[in-house]
């Protein structure tokens, strides 16, 4: 064919895409993963150091949990992503251990460069790191012991090895005794199936002011709200509650509404209306002799 019959070379990629192959996209690889690992390496052990975290929302957050620090981090390198969904795998899977797999794949990944620089094939690395896997496997299933998880102090110790490296362990067996608790207060056992779901069921309310031994698991609902009224009682045993999903206040029209008023007096009358129907919304409900009356929707103040 001559040179005007050739067709023009076809583009895949975008013009601006860049692309790296090789030894050095091997080594850029390395190089980012080693860099998340650093990130982290000083929180872990028993000289961590807690990291100061400034959220999107402008709070701050003092933890040195491995997955907590790497989520708020915004990285563009494939490899440093790759590290942070393993450390999210990590705390969803196990709970713990979040930096301790990621300072774990950084070192693997450090041992592989001096192969790579040398020239031996990615594969045959990656083929030695499954023969390392299923032996640590082996080794991991003879030191491996049952555990009874009706037993309290296997679990406890358990607990108490997880919360060792957290900065919370300064409290001694106050948080281990929570955890425990909170767990047992929210397991669901149907049958042969257990289910424990603390993501859903189990929230932590934070008040300010107190000691941390004032914390405790409350088996039930907590809401954090003020006493508007100076009459309302502070304390309430065995109460009677009420669930509403409708407003405690005057329903205004969804759609255009249009009032006439000539004078002063006619919108007395609409407020006075407004707050008839509110009245006998109150009157409906105070007919059950509620204790507390618990709603999602608004609450006006006259109600």
């Amino acid at each position: 064919f001559s040179g005007a019959q050739q067709t023009a070379p076809v583009m895949v990629l975008q013009a601006n895409t860049k692309r790296e192959q090789g030894k050095k996209a091997q080594l850029s690889n390395i190089k980012a993963a080693k860099a998340v690992a650093d990130v982290v390496r000083t929180t872990l052990g028993p000289n961590s150091m807690l990291k100061m975290l400034l959220d999107p929302m402008g709070g701050i957050v003092m933890t040195n949990d491995g997955n907590s620090i790497l989520r708020e981090i915004d990285v563009a390198h494939p490899a440093a992503k790759s590290m942070i969904e393993l450390s999210r795998a990590q705390d969803e899977e196990v709970g713990d251990g979040t930096t301790s797999v990621i300072v774990l794949a950084g070192q693997v990944l450090q041992a592989a460069e001096i192969f790579i620089e040398k020239g031996v094939h990615p594969t045959v690395v990656v083929n030695a790191y499954f023969k390392a896997m299923e032996e640590a496997l082996k080794i991991a299933e003879e030191l491996g012991v049952e555990v009874d998880v009706d037993n309290e102090e296997d679990i406890t110790k358990i607990v108490r090895s997880c919360i060792g490296t957290k900065f919370a362990h300064k409290w001694g067996n106050l948080i281990v005794d929570l955890a425990i608790k909170a767990v047992k207060t929210v397991v669901r056992q149907s049958g042969t199936n257990v289910e424990i779901d603390i993501k859903r069921y189990a929230k932590v309310e934070k008040i300010p002011g107190g000691l941390i031994e004032d914390c405790v698991v409350l088996d039930g609902v907590m809401f954090n709200k003020d006493v508007t009224h100076g009459e309302m009682r502070r304390v309430i045993k065995n109460p009677r509650i009420v669930l509403l999903d409708c407003p405690l206040e005057y329903k205004k029209g969804e759609s255009m509404t249009n009032l006439e008023m000539m004078s002063e007096e006619d919108f007395k009358k609409a407020l006075e209306s407004e707050e008839d129907e509110v009245r006998k919304m109150c009157e409906e409900i105070l007919r059950v002799k509620p204790d507390v009356v618990i709603t999602e929707k608004g609450v006006s103040d006259f109600c």
